[in-house]
């Protein structure tokens, strides 16, 4: 369980949530599901609860009683650190968000960061980092200031370290930049939020802010939905003639963007192509290719290299 999952405040119950989780591991969410929800009718404030009983109600293909359980969460949890809203999008009970609640990015990512290089890598062939640092190395240049955006634990910072004179990395996980801060390759390191407006992302602190003229986003537009924000804010990060390399899922033909089943969005080349124009980006190059697996199969991304026009 991740650490905000841990405890009830009651000891019977979390014991019955232990065994409800057994058994849906086992294979058996509807089993799981009835000993969730005697665990819930000893901790009924429980947001936690809530949510894995909903998890599991979902799996065992009862979809009406996922959503009252996902719409229970929300009740108690009116951040939604869980991603209940998500869940209901999915399910057909709400629309789809522009972008998911940024305190549930912030606490997947803090609860991800210790094992997040060992399942992205490891597991599921995770190359991003490199394929896009090739894009870059393709133009030749050497950087005066580099910021990347969403960097995580830092694995696109010692690919692209040689091609800058500085290195800065922001991620709204602060979790995410401790990890970063020990590969000892950033020269700046700072908590920002990509799907707020410029003026309140973080990412223009008067003490540290200088234009860049290399700005790049490994693997971290598929976590917003509508991109005209982070558009925004490279727009207003990039000096003229700034290099922007980024990835994202590849939504194939027809609607701008959708979310998927692994709570990610996933947008279309088109989409992104005139975000692109409207905020003054030419593009350079585009790649199409693997970017991850996800479930055992693979995950299909495009690769942009684009350059801010004077």
């Amino acid at each position: 369980m991740q650490s905000h999952q841990l405890s009830s405040g009651d000891v019977i119950a979390d014991r019955r949530a232990d065994y409800a989780r057994m058994l849906e591991e086992g294979g058996e969410p509807e089993a799981a599901a009835e000993l969730m929800e005697q665990a819930l009718e000893l901790a009924p404030a429980w947001a936690a609860g809530w949510y894995r009983l909903a998890t599991y109600l979902e799996k065992a293909g009862r979809g009406e009683a996922a959503i009252e359980a996902y719409r229970r969460t929300l009740t108690l949890d009116s951040e939604d650190i869980f991603g209940a809203t998500l869940k209901l999008a999915l399910l057909g009970d709400a629309a789809i968000p522009d972008r998911p609640p940024s305190r549930y990015v912030e606490r997947l990512f803090d609860d991800y960061a210790d094992r997040f290089e060992t399942a992205l890598v490891d597991k599921l062939d995770y190359s991003v980092p490199q394929k896009l640092a090739a894009l870059v190395a393709s133009t030749d240049r050497r950087y005066e200031c580099a910021v990347d955006l969403g960097c995580g634990t830092g694995l696109l910072g010692p690919e692209i370290r040689a091609l800058a004179g500085r290195l800065e990395g922001f991620d709204l996980s602060q979790n995410m930049l401790a990890k970063a801060s020990e590969k000892r390759v950033y020269d700046h390191l700072a908590q920002a939020d990509l799907s707020l407006a410029p003026d309140r992302s973080g990412l223009f602190d008067a003490a540290a802010y200088r234009r860049a003229d290399l700005v790049t986003a490994a693997d971290v537009l598929m976590y917003l939905g509508n991109l005209e924000s982070v558009f925004s804010i490279v727009g207003e990060l990039a000096a003229a003639g700034a290099d922007f390399a980024f990835s994202v899922e590849d939504a194939g033909d027809g609607e701008a963007f959708h979310l998927a089943p692994s709570l990610r969005y996933a947008h279309s080349e088109a989409y992104v192509t005139q975000l692109l124009s409207c905020h003054g980006f030419e593009i350079l190059k585009i790649v199409k290719t693997v970017i991850r697996k996800d479930g055992g199969k693979p995950v299909s991304g495009i690769l942009f290299l684009t350059r801010k026009t004077a």
